[in-house]
């Protein structure tokens, strides 16, 4: 009898415990910082190749690239257009550690001057108008640079009209980026570009493209037209897009919240994605893990500031601005970066906070090398977070 008691007791403490376990909230950690790494007003991006963190960004009308190590030490620097404005937007990196940067350039060159004689012949006594350089930044760039040398090669197609890169993703065979216009546009690994496919018009902005195993595309962003049969739901929809391997609109799935602002700002693999939804004076972050066949499988809101940041399955980075039921301690006095983590059913698992002076999430990257890395700013300069 006593036997039997000892088990029963025992069992419900075990039962206990384990309902205890479960429903424990994360209690919310530090992130730690690695390094910082630009000032704000010239970032535009960061990769890792190897050990060497790369950071690409704009100077006034030129673009450049650095490598950094983890002290943030600079390695190395290199102009990425020396003969016209430029701009560097989105980048990548191939399975060789090659750093791909795609942006705009101008092809328009200035036509040289020649020196004028001591005597210049000008019998009609007409005005000499010198060249007009043009500006416009209307031509696809793609910038490669080998990790070793640090060789850079450039590769550009002439478009119509300017576009904004705002996302690039590689695969064994080829580059795939996408931009403002519904922009898409491919290119092989040798440089060589395809014609862009434009998916609508300036009413629709892509912001992050991932490929799957069978070459197909997966590509999000916002659009306020229709699309392929598929209307308008609120002021400006979350727009999800699968692409063949050839480039054929297979589906379009869009948002369907009536008068809000929504779209979706990052993609992974796993099609987790991370959005904002903007209703009223009401901003939240969008987290929605999708099934290959684009069905929500969970998902959350949370009240926030900016962009939402995804990597893999795991990982959602954005700038908390309220309580999270979900966690222990979460109360920010301020607007707060915060790193969530999910386990394969969605349930949180963790949270991570980068200091309060840290304004803006810029970015959420990983790294073999450095594991997950939370871009912030602050005021004036770039940082790298990680976990402790």
């Amino acid at each position: 009898m006593k036997r039997l008691f000892s088990l029963v007791v025992i069992s419900t403490l075990l039962f206990n415990s384990q309902a205890l376990a479960a429903t424990k909230k994360p209690v919310v950690k530090p992130l730690k910082l690695i390094t910082t790494v630009s000032s704000l007003d010239e970032f535009a991006g960061l990769v890792t190749s190897g050990k060497t963190i790369v950071v690409y960004g704009n100077k006034g009308d030129k673009s450049f690239a650095k490598g950094m190590d983890v002290t943030g030490k600079e390695l190395w620097r290199i102009d990425l257009d020396n003969a016209s404005p430029s701009v560097a937007s989105a980048a990548t990196v191939d399975s060789t550690g090659t750093i791909w940067i795609a942006g705009s350039t101008s092809l328009q060159r200035a036509t040289p001057t020649p020196l004028p004689s001591l005597s210049p012949l000008n019998p009609d006594n007409i005005t000499v108008i010198p060249d007009i350089f043009t500006t416009d930044l209307d031509a696809f760039t793609l910038w490669s640079i080998d990790p070793n040398s640090q060789a850079l090669a450039q590769y550009s197609l002439q478009l119509a009209s300017p576009i904004l890169i705002n996302a690039i993703t590689v695969n064994k065979t080829a580059l795939t980026a996408v931009g403002s216009s519904g922009a898409v546009i491919s290119a092989d690994l040798s440089g060589k570009i395809s014609k862009p496919k434009f998916i609508g018009t300036s009413a629709t902005n892509f912001e992050a493209v991932v490929k799957a195993a069978d070459g197909s595309m997966t590509v999000v962003g916002s659009s306020s037209e229709t699309l392929s049969g598929k209307k308008l739901a609120g002021k400006v929809d979350g727009v999800i897009v699968k692409i063949s391997k050839v480039g054929k609109v297979i589906s379009v799935v869009r948002s369907s919240a009536p008068k809000a602002l929504r779209n979706w700002s990052s993609a992974s693999t796993s099609i987790l994605l991370g959005g904002e939804v903007i209703t009223g004076t009401k901003a939240e972050s969008a987290i929605t893990k999708f099934s290959n066949s684009y069905l929500p499988t969970w998902t959350y809101r949370f009240a926030s500031n900016g962009k939402t940041f995804i990597s893999g399955s795991t990982y959602a980075f954005f700038q908390s601005k309220g309580a999270l039921t979900q966690l222990a301690n979460w109360l920010p006095k301020a607007p707060t970066p915060l790193l969530l983590t999910f386990d394969a059913k969605g349930a949180i698992t963790g949270g991570y906070s980068a200091p309060i002076e840290q304004i803006d999430v810029l970015g959420l990257y990983l790294s073999k090398d450095f594991g997950i890395m939370c871009i912030s700013a602050s005021a004036d300069t770039v940082s790298i977070f990680t976990l402790n």
